[in-house]
């Protein structure tokens, strides 16, 4: 087993709570707000309701996503994700897991499309190293160079 992790140590620099609109775009909603907040390290959860979404999920062999849609009210029962910089500027990158009338669960990479029918957030703030996003080539993603 090799077991790897680099850490940084962070403050709490400041917490901001509210809501999106109706018809927002969740994604670009929280990212709008991390940067006229000048949010560049952080954290971001939500929870609320979409009137339909886009998901990834990413392929680790052929270094792809896949975005699938959800075309139906589906309710937020988990957001969760991170703030950093990828070129310079804030970049979210968060999961999100939403419910169906039914209790049927769907999961993923959180994308551009997702309205929000109904959203209450919350980000937290960070002091600390920058954490700037660049291509790992292990994985093919953009992840913190650290």
């Amino acid at each position: 087993m090799n077991f790897m992790a680099i850490l940084h140590n962070v403050t709490s620099a400041g917490r901001w709570m509210g809501k999106l609109g109706r018809g927002d775009d969740l994604l670009e909603s929280i990212s709008l707000i991390c940067r006229d907040n000048n949010i560049r390290l952080g954290r971001v959860e939500a929870i609320g309701a979409v009137e339909k979404a886009v998901l990834g999920y990413y392929h680790q062999q052929n270094r792809a996503y896949e975005f699938f849609s959800l075309d139906t009210p589906h309710e937020i029962t988990s957001l969760m994700g991170n703030i950093s910089l990828r070129d310079g500027e804030p970049m979210v990158h968060a999961h999100v897991m939403l419910s169906d009338e039914k209790g049927m669960v769907h999961g993923g990479h959180l994308a551009p499309g997702t309205i929000v029918f109904a959203c209450e957030l919350i980000i937290e703030a960070f002091d600390g190293p920058e954490l700037n996003r660049g291509m790992d080539k292990e994985t093919g993603l953009p992840l913190w160079n650290m």
